[in-house]
């Protein structure tokens, strides 16, 4: 069968822009919670229903991680609203049935707001699977 012509992929500063900013705040988020003896177990996880900028693990807890850069402190409350809860609890659910072993565990969602001379803050089970 002929493959079908793809499209360029042509992005525009802006959106590289808000990639750039995104891939510099999950490696951040990952440093921090590495301090904070979190073991990381995948980064900028890809599944057909989304993606999980991290996924950590600590005392036998699997912890799908959601990180928020924000241009300024104090966007959190709507940077938390702007969370696709479903999209991240469909991605957990299939990184969850690719390591079979780990379905046992524990398991929660975190967020991880940054902000410009700000510590991280970390919002711990930020909301559930339900």
């Amino acid at each position: 069968m002929p493959r079908l012509p793809s499209k360029p992929h042509s992005k525009s500063p802006a959106r590289r822009l808000a990639e750039r900013i995104g891939h510099r705040g999950e490696w951040w988020a990952a440093l921090f919670l590495q301090l904070q003896l979190y073991r990381i177990r995948d980064r900028r996880y890809k599944a057909p229903v989304g993606e999980i900028d991290l996924v950590v693990e600590r005392w036998g807890t699997v912890v799908f991680v959601e990180v928020k850069a924000r241009g300024r402190a104090g966007s959190e409350v709507e940077a938390l609203h702007a969370v696709n809860q479903r999209r991240i609890v469909q991605a957990a659910q299939y990184w969850l049935a690719r390591h079979p072993k780990e379905a046992d565990r524990r398991f929660r969602f975190d967020v991880i707001f940054l902000a410009p001379w700000r510590w991280p803050r970390h919002v711990i089970n930020a909301f559930d699977a339900s």
